[in-house]
């Protein structure tokens, strides 16, 4: 599976941590066999397992100054990208019972009773209208409009002061109303 046999990763690991750019390179690449190995043990889900390997190698990269040279460098590894498995499986049951799939046809199958062929429509270009907006106005239109959280909290989790949200915002609506040839009210 790995070439580690000779305990050149040992060597390697001692190496990174005195600067040595291509022993590093050189482990790396020749720990993503193990990484990949326990990930696929671990994680069913393929793009969540390579996701737990980029984990692995970011931890890896943060925690090098941590690695004892006087230990075998293998199993320092495996118990990072084995705790990254973990991490990545509990995030995933944390979250999974608040998502749910968004589907583009389920809306065209089973439209509820009293929606029409025109209501469809409408909803249609009223997403796509708002997908061309820039991000920092989807973001303002999203928090203080359709979440609506106060302008403090809104702008503390957009990053924008409140004065810029604002801004965003009226912005926004401005354009959802050109774009869909709604008459401004003012």
């Amino acid at each position: 599976m790995t070439r580690d046999a000779d305990g050149a990763w040992d060597g390697w690991l001692a190496a990174a941590q005195a600067g040595d750019a291509r022993a590093y390179d050189r482990l790396l690449r020749d720990c993503l066999p193990l990484l990949r190995a326990i990930a696929r043990r671990r994680v069913a889900d393929h793009a969540e397992a390579e996701d737990a390997v980029q984990d692995t190698l970011l931890t890896i990269h943060r925690m090098l100054a941590t690695y004892d040279p006087a230990r075998p460098a293998r199993p320092w590894i495996a118990a990072i990208a084995e705790r990254r498995c973990i991490d990545r499986l509990r995030r995933r049951g944390r979250t999974s019972g608040r998502e749910n799939p968004i589907d583009d046809h389920a809306e065209t199958l089973a439209a509820p009773a009293g929606v029409t062929g025109e209501d469809r429509v409408a909803n249609r270009q009223l997403r796509d209208a708002v997908a061309e907006l820039p991000e920092s106005q989807r973001t303002a239109l999203r928090l203080a409009k359709l979440e609506d959280l106060p302008l403090a909290e809104a702008s503390a989790r957009s990053g924008l002061s409140v004065g810029a949200l604002k801004v965003a915002t009226h912005r926004a609506l401005k354009t959802l109303r050109r774009k869909l040839g709604v008459e401004d009210e003012r």
